[in-house]
């Protein structure tokens, strides 16, 4: 870091949304080129600012400010140059100097209290003088605006827009409501409206609290998956959150509802909130949440027409199909295709070795027969990827379907389609979409998704109903699944030749309950049995390093390791640190930085854990000729570090599809080692091999669908390491995280309405 203080001498560029600057400042005799977000900054002030040097290909040397403030002039030589340098409109220089002669250091307190007196100048009539004390006390207004916001820890860009929407407005705000800001400013959480109104003085139990908390507690409870909250939840959370168990909970240990009641009222009635009754529970959404929800049911309802079809037609295309394939159907998969002909939604389901991918090649083929243009998408590069080579046609992710764009500063999940070139204005240009992988689909990607697809679009939804759901709010695949109003066929028969691979039998068993026999009895299902953690990272290590590259024909960097936990010997955070050592251990040939606590080297595997937007990346040719871009990486994109340059503080890291990203050293914090992996963060993906470590772990994470969905993502071996025990205990442990969706209740509510 360097502390440098100057004169602004000249803004080359300044972005007035966000307060992005790019500027020269005259430290000495030297000119530093700086970047950065400045609430206010005009050239003349005179700043000390704190940042990191940073070198541009193109631009050379750089400070890259992290935070600035502004020092009033006071002497004559400070404030000649600030009123002269045209940060004042209609004051240039020569007025400048002629007022700074008059009122010497006394200048900035006679504009303020006595500006009339400016009109003793030459050239300067009382309108003009009153315009310059405007401007001045304008431009002071937002320097102490700044500063009060930054004093809450506050960064430049957010008090930049704080001060844009409220001006000086946002004095009464934070004294009557700062809560207020978490509602109406992206950027801004509950958690820092929570300690400016601590600051403030506001009440711990005063109604503008209880309210906002409650708000935040339901939009908290998204990030676990749920779209709304019993009643009853939604208040212990609220009090959990807000510290009120003392004053909220009765001598019997109940929480006492009725104390939040009349916030609870109000936010109803405000809108905020919609309460409705879901399977005998008072349901409490966030209307941003039961309103997404409503519409996908609506679309969906709408989308799903029936056009029967002539059978024997169809079942002689059918045959044709067979005969051309070389490929014979068996009487469910048949009645899959059949049923995505005669309607307008249908959803196919079905654990590994079922048929899945057949069945999508012969719905593409019977849809192509009437000359009909289909296209397929998956949530994520990988599963894409995966599609497209089992079909043979192109598939991409949803988001590249909708044409993702950068947008411009944050958007709230709820607004995602913001984002999307295709929309309801803009839909998308097919006859039949295909989007496999369902079960990774949340809410909010739904509803983009439906938003696009125009009356009369046959849509068929593919996936594993019994593997995790999505990572992010709501339970689509299964609420569509459930709510009975759309075709759905589960394909139950397991083929010969899946039916000989250890994975997808004991997937399958998994799935039913039933006891795996952990004898190594088939190659591509192993147990190596160590009773402790430390003994299970060593055989981990030995496995990755040395023993299943060659017995899978993969690289290290290809072969995955999958862990239920982030915590702990066998978390996703120890494991990354202890397998880098060996896999990509450090080397005179390799760069390497460390960014946020964590070392990242020149070849490590990684992987993004949030959605951007407005990264760009390119796709470049085996010579290096870019031949494509975008902008867009997302949860769970995995890829290669392969470029660090410490001059320039940039990281390059090429993620599937050869799609080139580089990060700046804030962007590279949404990066992590990507050697272990949450089961989570594996949805849709498959590997070579997969090494599972089971030692020990908290009872409500070790669910037997977690370790189903990590079996299911081995291609060619999964390597159990652990305790036999631990294994057992997983397959018996059905309890699955109770997630709260109104998917279903909407499809049904709708339906009958």
């Amino acid at each position: 870091m360097k502390n440098i203080s100057g004169y602004v001498e000249n803004i080359t560029f300044r972005n007035e949304d966000n307060g992005y600057t790019v500027l020269t400042l005259l430290s000495g005799k030297k000119e530093i080129k700086c970047t950065g977000t400045f609430g206010y900054i005009g050239e003349g002030e005179y700043v000390e600012i704190e940042g990191e040097e940073v070198f541009h290909d193109i631009y050379g040397e750089q400070i890259k400010v992290i935070s600035y403030e502004i020092i009033p002039a006071t002497d004559e030589f400070s404030i000649k140059k600030y009123l002269g340098s045209g940060a004042i409109k209609g004051l240039g220089a020569v007025l400048a100097d002629r007022i700074v002669e008059r009122f010497g250091e006394d200048t900035i307190r006679i504009i303020e209290e006595e500006p009339e007196r400016l009109a003793e100048i030459r050239g300067i009539t009382t309108r003009k003088a009153m315009d310059i004390c405007k401007q001045v006390e304008d431009k002071k207004d937002m320097r102490d605006i700044m500063i009060f916001l930054q004093g809450y820890g506050i960064s430049p860009a957010l008090a930049n827009k704080i001060y844009t929407l409220y001006g000086t407005k946002v004095y009464d705000i934070i004294k009557t409501n700062p809560y207020r800001l978490a509602d109406d400013v992206a950027g801004v959480g509950f958690k820092t409206a929570d300690e400016i109104a601590r600051r403030a003085g506001v009440e711990v139990n005063a109604s503008v609290r209880i309210k906002s908390g409650m708000c935040y507690a339901l939009a908290d409870a998204s990030t676990s998956g749920h779209t709304y909250l019993p009643k009853e939840q939604l208040a212990q959370r609220t009090i959990n959150l807000l510290g009120l168990r003392d004053q909220y909970m009765s001598a019997d240990g109940t929480y006492n509802m009725d104390l939040l009641d009349n916030c609870f009222t109000e936010l109803i009635l405000e809108k905020k909130l919609i309460l409705k009754e879901i399977d005998d529970v008072e349901g409490v959404f966030l209307s941003t949440f039961y309103y997404t929800e409503l519409n996908i049911a609506r679309m969906l309802l709408e989308l799903n027409i029936e056009t029967t079809e002539d059978d024997y037609i169809m079942g002689i295309k059918l045959d044709t199909i067979e005969k051309l394939t070389g490929v014979q159907l068996d009487e469910l998969q048949r009645k899959a295709v059949i049923e995505t002909q005669n309607n307008g939604v249908s959803v196919i389901t079905g654990g590994p070795g079922t048929g899945k991918t057949t069945t999508i090649n012969a719905i593409i083929q019977m849809f192509e027969t009437d000359g009909l243009e289909v296209s397929l998408a998956a949530p994520t590069g990988r599963a894409a990827k995966r599609m497209s080579e089992a079909t043979g046609h192109k598939a991409s992710t949803i988001h590249r379907l909708l044409e993702v764009s950068g947008g411009g500063d944050e958007v709230t999940a709820d607004d995602l389609s913001a984002r999307f070139g295709r929309n309801e204005q803009n839909p998308l240009e097919t006859d039949v979409i295909i989007v496999d992988e369902m079960s990774m689909v949340d809410t909010f990607l739904m509803h983009a998704l439906l938003k696009a697809i125009t009356i009369g679009t046959r849509v068929v939804f593919v996936g594993d109903v019994n593997q995790l759901a999505s990572v992010g709010p709501g339970n689509v695949l299964k609420d569509i699944i459930d709510s009975g109003q759309f075709s759905v066929v589960k394909l139950t028969k397991v083929f010969r030749q899946a039916g000989e691979s250890g994975i997808v039998v004991n997937a399958h068993k998994i799935n039913a309950g039933q006891q795996v026999a952990l004898d190594n009895s088939t190659g591509d299902f192993l147990y190596i049995e160590r009773e402790n953690a430390q003994m299970a990272l060593n055989a981990t290590i030995g496995l990755l390093k040395t023993k299943l590259p060659g017995y899978v024909g993969a690289k290290e960097q290809d072969i995955q390791v999958l862990t239920p936990m982030r915590n702990g010997i066998l978390g996703v955070n120890s494991l990354n640190e202890q397998l880098q050592k060996f896999i990509n251990p450090p080397s005179p040939d390799k760069s390497e930085k460390e960014i946020a606590g964590t070392i990242f080297r020149e070849g490590d595997k990684v992987m993004q854990v949030k959605n951007n937007y407005q990264l760009s990346w390119e796709q470049r040719s085996a010579s290096g000729r870019i031949f494509d871009t975008g902008s867009g990486i997302f949860n769970g994109d995995m890829g290669i570090v392969t470029k660090i340059n410490n001059t320039t503080n940039y990281i390059e890291v090429v993620f599937d599809d050869d799609r080139y990203v580089t990060y700046d050293t804030k962007q590279a914090e949404e990066l992590e080692l990507a050697y272990a992996i949450t089961i989570h963060k594996s949805q849709g993906s498959e590997y070579p091999a997969v090494i599972m470590p089971l030692v020990s772990g908290v009872q409500m994470l070790m669910t037997r669908n977690l370790l189903y969905t990590g079996v299911t993502r081995a291609k060619k071996c999964v390597c159990i390491v652990g305790r036999k025990e631990m294994f057992e205990a997983m397959i018996a442990n059905e309890d699955q995280h109770k997630r709260y969706s109104g998917l279903k209740w909407q499809i049904i509510n709708y339906y009958n309405e």
